[in-house]
């Protein structure tokens, strides 16, 4: 090749023109002038092939930082490349997931293996808060020492992927595994519902044919208000979070740790490892977020009940002692709120009311205590009502703001000698027991704020301005005009209901709409829809459109663009669930009305 070169160059400098050499040699112009200007600098050495091997490569990783990856990877033979692109962030080292695999394919540190598919029939859910569902089973089994097998009963919660129980077990019996869950509920809360597979200690349905048995775990679920929800059967990826906690707990534990010396120890361990999956291992569902960034207990008004058949022989379990500061503590008691309607201070000393105007700055004293309430009310008369207990802001008669009293029982005597009248009822509602109402918007993900709580009413109800009527164990959700939404499980005790934002006493509820429900279903391509697990064939002809199906106590009626297509004796005693004909969610409500004309 560089004889070639040498040659082109001379028969140019014979005067043979540029053009007719590149097209005798094959090449561009541009090349022949290139071996012109490199044999003029260097003469016949200019004319010799070069190599094209790049020697600075900008994509390159940083000798330090490969060293560092395996480094890693040798101390944590169970990290894999996501796991260590976070550990590096963690030490400023932005990597990338596939650099960190090929880094530990050079090294030898991992066997490479052909990509697999992506598995499309799985459906992935997750539930839209916490405490919404747990899912519970019996792991793999640990071994000690002395050879005798443990079985570990664990949990976690379905949205925060929190770790809420892993306990170890002798045997994986009823009443063991019910003591489990119980003592995981005294520190977390009770949840709405839990998942678990069809196993003899969580289900009574395979025991005898034809006869339905109740279990120990479905007595404690029926009688805290739990719903307990069945996998179908040999369909492990229904439960897929909880199974994948598994292998987590059994490649970072128990294939590392064991055997143990004791079960004490085998839950100590435990107790250990599960503090760090919940607040130091990055979790790649959670976008590498910690499972306790997104879970929060539920402070349930609700007391546990526990079966007698629990309590007779072995006592009220109590949690172990937690990590410090941790998410596995559980609640500090709280000390019982004063009664709601305390005329007087404990002391004897009598409550008083006084008249003052807002100043400017929103920001007022009386008897020592500062009372904020925003430029907005300057220039406007309150009526301040205070106690040794209570200090309640009145605005044309009505209760806009209560604060701790701060005043004590000189200065409640220094008030009534300078003018304060003796004041009347509290502006309270007169017992623990009665009934609140608080107003609040519901933002976009369907919750609204309870006491520095986010309580989810639902999404259908996103924007709306509601009425939360707090009432007992329960807590109705009311539209503007006083409608029945849907009724939730009240998360704010009783005793301190009359603390929240614009609480007020509950009026009469109006009368609520009867007459038959009205649900919308969209009508599929061969002219049929379902009600409440009932088909009914509306016709090819109204394929795609949205129809309306008034459901009667013996029939349902479907009505298409302002008439009946079709009308069908009712053969189901089913509940309808879904009255939105495109609701993904199957718990999506709206407001019952009757039949319109």
């Amino acid at each position: 090749m560089a004889e070639q070169r040498y040659r082109a160059v001379l028969e140019v400098g014979m005067g043979v023109p540029v053009t007719e050499v590149a097209e005798r040699y094959g090449v561009s112009r541009q090349s022949v002038h290139a071996w012109l200007v490199r044999y003029r600098q260097e003469g016949t050495a200019g004319l010799e092939d070069r190599s094209h091997q790049v020697h600075n490569h900008p994509w390159r990783i940083i000798a330090d930082v490969e060293e560092l990856i395996c480094e890693l990877r040798r101390g944590h033979p169970k990290w894999g490349p996501r796991r260590l692109v976070f550990e590096m962030g963690r030490r400023g080292h932005q990597v990338t997931r596939s650099t960190v695999y090929r880094t530990l394919v050079r090294n030898g540190l991992v066997e490479p293996k052909a990509r697999r598919r992506r598995r499309k029939d799985y459906r992935r859910w997750e539930r839209g808060t916490a405490m919404e569902l747990w899912q519970l089973d019996v792991t793999a089994s640990a071994f000690l020492t002395s050879g005798a097998e443990v079985k570990i009963v664990t949990g976690v919660d379905d949205h925060s992927r929190f770790c809420v129980l892993a306990k170890a077990v002798m045997r994986a019996t009823a009443r063991p595994v019910c003591l489990a869950f119980v003592e995981a509920m005294r520190v977390y809360g009770i949840p709405e519902e839990v998942l678990t597979d069809n196993g003899k200690v969580f289900t009574g349905r395979f025991h005898k044919p034809g006869v339905a048995v109740e279990v120990l775990f479905d007595k404690i679920c029926r009688e805290n208000g739990i719903t307990h929800r069945l996998t179908k059967i040999h369909s492990p990826t229904t439960t897929g979070k909880i199974e994948r906690l598994h292998q987590t707990l059994q490649r970072e534990l128990l294939d590392v740790h064991g055997p143990f010396e004791s079960i004490e120890a085998l839950q100590t361990a435990l107790d250990a490892w599960r503090l760090e999956y919940n607040t130091d291992r990055p979790h790649q569902s959670l976008g590498m977020n910690f499972p306790a960034s997104r879970f929060r207990p539920a402070s349930s008004p609700l007391e546990l009940r526990i079966p007698a058949q629990l309590t007779a022989s072995t006592g009220q379990p109590k949690p172990p002692p937690p990590a410090p500061g941790s998410l596995l503590a559980p609640s500090l008691p709280v000390q019982a709120a004063p009664p709601l309607n305390t005329p007087s201070a404990p002391d004897g000393q009598p409550a008083v009311e006084v008249d003052r105007v807002v100043p400017p700055s929103g920001n007022l004293w009386i008897g020592g205590q500062q009372v904020w309430l925003g430029p907005a009310l300057s220039g406007r008369q309150i009526t301040l009502w205070a106690d040794a207990i209570s200090l309640h802001v009145l605005l044309d008669g009505t209760r806009i703001k209560t604060l701790p009293s701060r005043i004590g029982a000189t200065e409640l005597a220094r008030l009534a000698a300078s003018g304060a009248r003796p004041a009347g009822p509290s502006p309270l509602p007169a017992g623990a027991g009665a009934v609140i109402e608080v107003d609040r918007t519901v933002n976009a993900t369907g919750l609204v704020s309870l006491a520095d709580q986010q309580v989810g009413v639902g999404s259908p109800l996103a924007g709306q301005r509601v009425t939360l009527r707090m009432e007992g164990p329960l807590m109705a959700v009311l539209s503007y005009d006083g409608t029945l939404l849907r009724t939730l499980v009240c998360p704010i005790p009783a005793d301190r209901r009359y603390r929240l934002r614009g609480a007020r006493r509950g009026r009469s509820l109006p009368p609520q709409p009867g007459g038959p429900i009205t649900v919308q279903r969209r009508v599929s391509s061969r002219g049929g829809l379902m009600v409440a697990r009932q088909k009914i064939h509306a016709g090819m002809i109204h394929a795609g459109k949205t129809a309306t199906v008034i459901c009667e106590n013996n029939h349902f009626r479907v009505v298409i663009d302002g008439e009946t297509a079709a009308a069908v004796p009712r053969t189901t005693t089913s509940e309808v669930h879904r009255y939105k004909a495109n609701a993904t969610d199957k718990r999506a409500m709206t407001r019952r009305t009757p039949e319109g004309p």
